[in-house]
Protein backbone atom coordinates (compact mmCIF):
# COMPACT_ATOMS: atom_id res chain seq x y z
CA UNK A 1 0.00 0.00 0.00
CA UNK A 2 1.42 3.31 -1.06
CA UNK A 3 2.12 6.10 1.78
CA UNK A 4 -0.55 8.29 0.09
CA UNK A 5 -3.28 5.37 -0.04
CA UNK A 6 -2.35 5.14 3.92
CA UNK A 7 -3.02 9.06 4.36
CA UNK A 8 -6.62 8.47 2.67
CA UNK A 9 -7.27 5.15 4.63
CA UNK A 10 -6.88 7.04 7.92
CA UNK A 11 -8.52 10.38 6.39
CA UNK A 12 -11.74 7.96 5.92
CA UNK A 13 -12.04 6.53 9.57
CA UNK A 14 -10.82 10.32 11.17
CA UNK A 15 -13.64 11.71 9.43
CA UNK A 16 -16.70 9.25 10.11
CA UNK A 17 -15.08 9.65 13.97
CA UNK A 18 -15.21 13.33 13.19
CA UNK A 19 -18.71 12.70 11.97
CA UNK A 20 -20.37 11.30 14.91
CA UNK A 21 -18.34 13.45 17.61
CA UNK A 22 -20.10 16.15 15.55
CA UNK A 23 -23.57 14.67 15.83
CA UNK A 24 -23.20 14.53 19.66
CA UNK A 25 -21.88 17.83 19.96
CA UNK A 26 -25.06 18.85 18.12
CA UNK A 27 -27.00 16.61 20.09
CA UNK A 28 -26.16 17.88 23.66
CA UNK A 29 -26.09 21.51 22.48
CA UNK A 30 -29.62 21.24 21.32
CA UNK A 31 -31.00 19.25 24.30
CA UNK A 32 -28.75 20.94 27.39
CA UNK A 33 -29.93 23.61 29.20
CA UNK A 34 -28.60 27.17 29.04
CA UNK A 35 -24.79 27.67 31.25
CA UNK A 36 -21.72 27.27 30.08
CA UNK A 37 -20.73 24.60 31.85
CA UNK A 38 -23.79 22.25 31.41
CA UNK A 39 -22.32 20.25 28.55
CA UNK A 40 -20.02 18.89 30.82
CA UNK A 41 -22.34 17.14 33.18
CA UNK A 42 -23.63 15.29 29.56
CA UNK A 43 -22.07 11.77 29.04
CA UNK A 44 -22.75 12.59 25.39
CA UNK A 45 -20.57 15.44 25.33
CA UNK A 46 -17.50 13.45 26.80
CA UNK A 47 -18.29 10.95 23.79
CA UNK A 48 -18.36 12.89 21.60
CA UNK A 49 -14.47 14.47 23.06
CA UNK A 50 -13.49 11.04 22.74
CA UNK A 51 -14.65 10.48 19.45
CA UNK A 52 -12.65 13.86 18.40
CA UNK A 53 -9.60 12.72 19.67
CA UNK A 54 -9.91 9.70 18.39
CA UNK A 55 -10.54 11.09 14.64
CA UNK A 56 -7.55 14.11 15.74
CA UNK A 57 -4.96 10.96 16.20
CA UNK A 58 -5.77 9.45 13.03
CA UNK A 59 -5.98 12.74 11.58
CA UNK A 60 -1.90 13.32 12.66
CA UNK A 61 -1.31 10.21 11.73
CA UNK A 62 -2.70 10.83 8.32
CA UNK A 63 -0.64 14.21 8.49
CA UNK A 64 2.88 12.03 8.77
CA UNK A 65 2.30 10.22 6.09
CA UNK A 66 0.18 12.69 3.61
CA UNK A 67 0.21 16.46 2.20
CA UNK A 68 -1.40 19.12 3.88
CA UNK A 69 -3.15 19.99 0.77
CA UNK A 70 -4.48 16.11 0.57
CA UNK A 71 -5.41 15.46 4.27
CA UNK A 72 -7.08 18.21 4.73
CA UNK A 73 -9.52 18.29 1.69
CA UNK A 74 -10.89 14.44 2.63
CA UNK A 75 -12.01 15.89 5.86
CA UNK A 76 -14.63 17.29 4.11
CA UNK A 77 -16.27 13.65 3.92
CA UNK A 78 -16.97 14.74 7.74
CA UNK A 79 -20.22 16.11 6.72
CA UNK A 80 -21.01 13.57 4.17
CA UNK A 81 -20.57 11.34 6.59
CA UNK A 82 -22.49 13.04 9.26
CA UNK A 83 -25.93 13.78 7.78
CA UNK A 84 -26.56 10.51 6.61
CA UNK A 85 -25.49 8.98 9.52
CA UNK A 86 -27.95 11.65 11.49
CA UNK A 87 -30.53 10.56 9.54
CA UNK A 88 -30.44 7.06 9.77
CA UNK A 89 -30.41 7.74 13.23
CA UNK A 90 -33.45 10.02 12.95
CA UNK A 91 -35.30 6.86 11.27
CA UNK A 92 -35.11 8.96 7.22
CA UNK A 93 -33.85 8.92 4.06
CA UNK A 94 -31.36 11.20 2.22
CA UNK A 95 -33.28 12.36 -0.55
CA UNK A 96 -31.92 12.75 -3.85
CA UNK A 97 -30.78 15.94 -3.06
CA UNK A 98 -28.51 14.27 0.05
CA UNK A 99 -27.41 11.49 -2.62
CA UNK A 100 -26.64 14.17 -5.18
CA UNK A 101 -24.64 16.37 -2.90
CA UNK A 102 -22.47 13.55 -1.43
CA UNK A 103 -22.04 12.24 -4.97
CA UNK A 104 -20.65 15.61 -5.62
CA UNK A 105 -18.36 15.69 -2.92
CA UNK A 106 -17.11 12.54 -3.29
CA UNK A 107 -16.10 13.56 -6.65
CA UNK A 108 -14.70 16.46 -6.30
CA UNK A 109 -12.17 14.92 -3.68
CA UNK A 110 -11.38 12.30 -6.02
CA UNK A 111 -10.26 14.79 -8.00
CA UNK A 112 -8.50 16.42 -5.71
CA UNK A 113 -6.57 13.37 -4.72
CA UNK A 114 -5.95 12.45 -8.30
CA UNK A 115 -4.03 15.85 -8.41
CA UNK A 116 -2.23 15.84 -5.45
CA UNK A 117 1.79 15.67 -6.01
CA UNK A 118 4.50 14.11 -3.80
CA UNK A 119 4.74 15.34 -0.36
CA UNK A 120 7.63 17.50 0.89
CA UNK A 121 9.92 17.95 3.45
CA UNK A 122 9.58 21.66 3.78
CA UNK A 123 8.50 23.01 7.03
CA UNK A 124 7.46 26.24 9.15
CA UNK A 125 10.47 28.02 10.16
CA UNK A 126 11.03 28.44 13.84
CA UNK A 127 10.58 32.33 13.13
CA UNK A 128 7.25 31.91 11.32
CA UNK A 129 5.95 29.93 14.18
CA UNK A 130 5.28 32.59 17.00
CA UNK A 131 3.65 34.82 15.11
CA UNK A 132 1.60 32.47 13.04
CA UNK A 133 0.00 31.19 16.07
CA UNK A 134 -0.47 34.65 17.81
CA UNK A 135 -2.54 35.51 14.64
CA UNK A 136 -4.37 32.60 14.40
CA UNK A 137 -5.32 32.75 18.17
CA UNK A 138 -6.23 36.33 17.67
CA UNK A 139 -8.46 35.86 14.81
CA UNK A 140 -10.47 33.17 16.47
CA UNK A 141 -10.87 35.34 19.37
CA UNK A 142 -11.51 38.28 17.28
CA UNK A 143 -14.31 36.22 15.54
CA UNK A 144 -15.20 34.45 18.63
CA UNK A 145 -15.90 38.38 20.60
CA UNK A 146 -18.12 39.45 16.78
CA UNK A 147 -20.13 36.12 17.38
CA UNK A 148 -21.39 36.97 20.61
CA UNK A 149 -22.69 40.25 18.98
CA UNK A 150 -25.08 38.60 16.62
CA UNK A 151 -28.69 37.94 17.58
CA UNK A 152 -29.54 35.07 14.71
CA UNK A 153 -28.38 31.84 16.09
CA UNK A 154 -27.84 30.50 12.52
CA UNK A 155 -25.65 33.37 11.71
CA UNK A 156 -24.10 32.87 15.15
CA UNK A 157 -23.78 29.20 14.84
CA UNK A 158 -22.26 30.07 11.20
CA UNK A 159 -19.25 32.66 12.54
CA UNK A 160 -18.41 30.50 15.40
CA UNK A 161 -18.23 27.19 12.96
CA UNK A 162 -15.74 29.42 10.99
CA UNK A 163 -13.78 30.80 13.71
CA UNK A 164 -13.84 26.91 14.74
CA UNK A 165 -13.00 25.58 11.85
CA UNK A 166 -9.78 27.90 11.29
CA UNK A 167 -8.75 27.26 14.81
CA UNK A 168 -8.42 23.44 13.43
CA UNK A 169 -7.30 23.94 10.03
CA UNK A 170 -4.06 26.13 11.83
CA UNK A 171 -3.50 23.28 14.52
CA UNK A 172 -3.19 20.94 11.82
CA UNK A 173 -0.54 22.97 10.54
CA UNK A 174 1.48 23.25 13.30
CA UNK A 175 0.49 19.59 14.07
CA UNK A 176 2.32 18.58 10.46
CA UNK A 177 5.30 20.89 11.76
CA UNK A 178 5.77 19.13 14.91
CA UNK A 179 5.25 15.61 12.85
CA UNK A 180 8.14 16.67 10.43
CA UNK A 181 10.80 17.91 13.03
CA UNK A 182 10.48 14.64 15.03
CA UNK A 183 10.18 11.87 12.23
CA UNK A 184 12.78 13.67 9.98
CA UNK A 185 14.97 16.51 11.80
CA UNK A 186 15.29 14.13 14.90
CA UNK A 187 13.87 17.41 17.47
CA UNK A 188 13.87 16.58 21.58
CA UNK A 189 10.99 16.52 23.31
CA UNK A 190 12.09 20.24 24.42
CA UNK A 191 11.99 21.42 21.39
CA UNK A 192 8.65 19.89 20.85
CA UNK A 193 6.87 22.33 23.86
CA UNK A 194 6.38 25.27 22.09
CA UNK A 195 4.98 23.85 18.64
CA UNK A 196 2.43 21.16 21.33
CA UNK A 197 1.44 24.21 23.17
CA UNK A 198 -0.28 25.98 19.93
CA UNK A 199 -1.70 22.62 19.15
CA UNK A 200 -3.62 22.18 22.27
CA UNK A 201 -4.20 25.64 22.49
CA UNK A 202 -5.74 25.64 18.78
CA UNK A 203 -7.44 22.10 19.33
CA UNK A 204 -9.31 23.36 22.86
CA UNK A 205 -10.53 26.22 20.77
CA UNK A 206 -11.86 24.90 18.35
CA UNK A 207 -13.38 22.17 20.53
CA UNK A 208 -15.29 24.88 22.45
CA UNK A 209 -16.46 26.90 19.34
CA UNK A 210 -17.35 24.12 17.88
CA UNK A 211 -19.40 22.79 20.66
CA UNK A 212 -20.87 26.54 21.09
CA UNK A 213 -21.48 26.68 17.44
CA UNK A 214 -24.18 24.15 16.97
CA UNK A 215 -26.69 25.70 19.81
CA UNK A 216 -29.86 26.42 17.82
CA UNK A 217 -27.85 26.70 14.56
CA UNK A 218 -28.70 22.48 13.67
CA UNK A 219 -25.99 20.26 12.70
CA UNK A 220 -25.68 21.04 8.60
CA UNK A 221 -24.65 24.90 8.91
CA UNK A 222 -21.86 25.06 11.55
CA UNK A 223 -20.75 21.40 10.19
CA UNK A 224 -20.67 22.76 6.84
CA UNK A 225 -18.54 25.58 7.81
CA UNK A 226 -16.06 23.78 9.43
CA UNK A 227 -15.73 21.32 6.95
CA UNK A 228 -15.04 24.25 4.17
CA UNK A 229 -13.03 26.77 6.65
CA UNK A 230 -10.72 23.95 7.90
CA UNK A 231 -8.85 22.75 4.66
CA UNK A 232 -9.18 25.75 3.04
CA UNK A 233 -6.50 27.51 5.72
CA UNK A 234 -4.44 24.36 6.25
CA UNK A 235 -3.75 24.10 2.56
CA UNK A 236 -3.29 27.81 1.98
CA UNK A 237 -0.58 27.22 4.11
CA UNK A 238 0.94 24.22 3.07
CA UNK A 239 0.71 25.95 -0.47
CA UNK A 240 2.33 29.36 1.14
CA UNK A 241 4.73 27.73 3.29
CA UNK A 242 5.48 24.52 2.90
CA UNK A 243 6.25 24.44 -1.02
CA UNK A 244 3.26 21.70 -1.40
CA UNK A 245 2.23 21.70 -5.42
CA UNK A 246 0.07 19.95 -7.16
CA UNK A 247 0.63 17.91 -10.56
CA UNK A 248 1.08 19.25 -13.61
CA UNK A 249 1.86 22.66 -12.68
CA UNK A 250 -0.50 25.58 -13.46
CA UNK A 251 -2.84 22.86 -14.97
CA UNK A 252 -3.17 21.02 -12.18
CA UNK A 253 -3.51 23.87 -9.69
CA UNK A 254 -7.05 24.88 -12.35
CA UNK A 255 -8.14 21.55 -12.22
CA UNK A 256 -7.64 21.05 -8.37
CA UNK A 257 -9.54 24.79 -8.17
CA UNK A 258 -12.31 22.88 -10.39
CA UNK A 259 -12.36 19.63 -8.26
CA UNK A 260 -12.51 21.73 -4.43
CA UNK A 261 -15.44 23.79 -6.10
CA UNK A 262 -17.14 20.66 -7.42
CA UNK A 263 -16.25 19.34 -3.93
CA UNK A 264 -17.62 22.61 -2.48
CA UNK A 265 -20.65 22.65 -4.33
CA UNK A 266 -21.78 19.35 -3.26
CA UNK A 267 -20.81 20.19 0.75
CA UNK A 268 -23.24 23.53 -0.22
CA UNK A 269 -26.11 21.12 -1.90
CA UNK A 270 -26.24 19.20 1.30
CA UNK A 271 -25.90 21.70 3.58
CA UNK A 272 -29.11 23.23 1.58
CA UNK A 273 -31.19 19.85 1.32
CA UNK A 274 -31.22 19.61 5.37
CA UNK A 275 -31.72 23.06 5.98
CA UNK A 276 -34.94 22.65 3.96
CA UNK A 277 -36.64 19.45 5.65
CA UNK A 278 -39.92 20.73 6.91
CA UNK A 279 -40.04 21.85 10.71
CA UNK A 280 -42.15 18.89 11.23
CA UNK A 281 -39.80 16.60 9.67
CA UNK A 282 -36.55 17.27 11.49
CA UNK A 283 -33.75 14.90 10.62
CA UNK A 284 -32.07 15.22 12.68
CA UNK A 285 -31.69 12.60 16.36
CA UNK A 286 -32.30 15.65 18.96
CA UNK A 287 -35.41 16.52 17.73
CA UNK A 288 -37.47 13.36 18.87
CA UNK A 289 -38.47 13.82 22.47
CA UNK A 290 -36.37 12.82 25.53
CA UNK A 291 -37.57 9.89 27.43
CA UNK A 292 -40.33 11.46 30.06
CA UNK A 293 -39.59 8.70 32.86
CA UNK A 294 -35.66 10.11 32.88
CA UNK A 295 -37.08 13.71 33.05
CA UNK A 296 -39.25 13.21 35.77
CA UNK A 297 -36.24 11.60 37.74
CA UNK A 298 -34.03 14.58 36.96
CA UNK A 299 -31.87 12.40 34.90
CA UNK A 300 -30.51 13.38 31.42
CA UNK A 301 -31.70 11.33 28.49
CA UNK A 302 -29.21 8.87 26.85
CA UNK A 303 -27.87 11.40 24.01
CA UNK A 304 -26.95 8.44 21.56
Amino acid sequence: MSVLAVAVLLCLVSAVCYAGAAIAQERVAATSPGGGYAPLRRPGWWGAVALTCLGAGLHVVALAYGPLSLVQPLGALTIVFALPMAALCARRPVGAAGRRGALLATVGLAGLLSLTGTPHGDTLAGAERPLLAAVALAAVALAALAARRLRHPGARGVLLAAAAGAAFGMASVFTKAVAEDWTTRGADIPALLPGLGAIAALALAGMLLSQSSYRGAGLAAPLATVTVVNPVVAAAIGVAELGEVFRYGATGALLAAVAGAVAATGVVTLTVQDAKRPADAPALPHARQPDRDLVRAGADPDPR
